[in-house]
């Protein structure tokens, strides 16, 4: 497993009343289990959308990770729209559904029970510090739109998945602007094609103006390919390495 996309699902992300808040946590969890996320989608709660979108990203990637629309309201349809992405009914859970009786009793509603819904054939998958299963529907791993719940979820993530190798980094830290430093990069990326390079301007902090990033699956080429720029820059610097 090497590849992986994103689905963040919600009208309030779109109209600027919820700033999503999930794709940087799902990120760095990932690139830490040596998945990269490739793409990134937002939507709205339309579910022939999120069908369409389920089922391009889903053949596209390893995996794909829905966030939002699982509530029990009128715009949770993410539900739905999964299970239309792959040609299934959608059904109550039979273990949701019991874990929703023992938790509500008296108090259980048709509402609650809305949340038992998965698509037909869908797994659950828990670890023993997560109460509430994680639905997966395939490759597609749905998930919820809060941020809290989001980022407790993740655990289940790390629990279940592993790329097929990890990521190695390093970072230099410079004064020098990124016009100055745009010929020494190409010269460093066109040596090491195996390396990504990136470069983050930084404004009104007194200690470094770009960050320059060495990314990649070998340790060895990254450090090669740090090394190249390092005998490039003028003498006093870098201002600091990570």
């Amino acid at each position: 497993m090497t590849t992986a996309a994103a689905l963040a699902i919600g009208n309030e992300l779109l109209n600027g009343k919820v700033q999503e808040s999930n794709l940087h946590p799902l990120a760095t969890t990932l690139r830490a289990l040596g998945i990269r996320l490739n793409r990134t989608h937002t939507i709205g709660d339309d579910l022939e959308l999120i069908a369409r979108e389920v089922r391009e990203l889903s053949t596209s990637h390893d995996v794909l990770f829905t966030s939002g629309g699982i509530g029990p309201t009128h715009d949770d349809v993410t539900i739905a729209g999964v299970a239309a992405a792959f040609g299934v009914a959608v059904e109550h859970h039979p273990e949701l559904t019991t874990m929703l009786e023992r938790t509500y009793g008296d108090r259980l509603t048709p509402e609650h029970l809305a949340m038992a819904r998965v698509p037909a054939g869908a797994r659950l998958l828990g670890t023993a510090d997560i109460r509430w299963p994680t639905v997966v529907m395939n490759n597609v791993w749905i998930l919820p739109g809060v941020p809290e719940i989001f980022r407790m979820k993740l655990a289940v993530v790390r629990a279940h998945l592993r790329g097929a190798e990890e990521f190695f980094g390093r970072a230099v830290f410079t004064l020098l602007e990124e016009a100055e430093l745009k010929p020494l990069l190409d010269r460093v990326v066109e040596a090491h094609p195996e390396v990504e390079v990136g470069s983050y301007p930084k404004w009104f902090d007194p200690t470094y103006r770009t960050k320059v990033t060495f990314d990649g699956r070998q340790a060895d080429a990254v450090q090669r390919a740090l090394e190249a720029l390092l005998a490039l820059l003028p003498e006093g610097e870098p201002q600091r390495l990570e």
